[in-house]
């Protein structure tokens, strides 16, 4: 998900506040993965990229409201580092892309298991008997 698309999730005024502790630590999370994205664009000695850095490196408070706050502010620093990037005009690094293993199909996986099993039953009815 782009920065902008989580920082509207936090800022718009038509996106709900977040039901639970885990609903906030989820956005702070993906935030702060934008600051740190961001902020490899961002010359580290402006502002703007301390404030969100500090802002990103903070836990989350406890409490309905300290937690909420706190989230908007994240993403208000969000929102001012992705200005700041389009007014240097470079886009943001890509990320990273992981090598992930080939997840077969689940019939794939049965057909695989039935073949051995075919295969277990002919091995057992070609060994002769004494």
């Amino acid at each position: 998900m782009a920065a902008a698309e989580t920082v509207a999730l936090v800022l718009d005024e038509e996106s709900p506040l977040p039901e639970s502790a885990a609903d906030v630590e989820e956005l702070a999370c993906r935030l702060r993965g934008h600051v740190s994205q961001l902020g490899l664009v961002v010359p580290s000695e402006a502002p703007v990229l301390r404030r969100a850095q500090q802002l990103a490196s903070a836990g989350i408070p406890e409490g309905y409201m300290p937690s909420r706050v706190h989230l908007v502010r994240l993403a208000e620093a969000t929102q001012d580092l992705i200005a700041a990037v389009q007014a240097h005009d470079v886009a943001p690094a890509k990320p990273v892309q992981r090598r992930r293993w080939w997840k077969p199909p689940i019939n794939v996986l049965r057909g695989a298991i039935f073949a051995l099993a075919l295969a277990c039953v002919v091995l057992a009815a070609s060994v002769p008997r004494t």
